[in-house]
């Protein structure tokens, strides 16, 4: 990841509009912003939220708020609670993630 041709700015994280994306259970609201090529989303995950699709792209996620659980194609689950993230590169490990009390998430991608 390569971080050029962005000025310094701030983003209020409030008055992004939230944007909801439908999961095989439960919703994620996603407030995004992209700069060039580089997404930074705030996600919250609905209690009980499982995503619809295996993941290939590359990810950090840091949990700010309840628990995460990720798990990979290989059957492998991480749990993430608050202050842990993880990190992964593109087409490295498909992986979904599974929120049974909810979270809310820090993404860049």
């Amino acid at each position: 990841m390569k971080l050029s041709d962005m000025p310094f700015q701030t983003t209020d994280w409030a008055s992004v509009e939230p944007v909801v994306h439908p999961g095989e259970t439960g919703e994620a609201q996603w407030r995004t912003r992209q700069f060039g090529e580089i997404r930074v989303r705030i996600i919250d995950d609905s209690p009980g939220c499982l995503v619809d699709h295996w993941c290939e792209k590359g990810h950090i996620l840091y949990c700010l708020e309840g628990e995460l659980h990720t798990q990979l194609k290989d059957g492998q689950v991480v749990v993430l609670s608050p202050g842990m993230s993880y990190q992964v590169g593109d087409g490295i490990a498909a992986h979904r993630s599974y929120s049974p009390q909810g979270a809310k998430l820090f993404i860049v991608d």
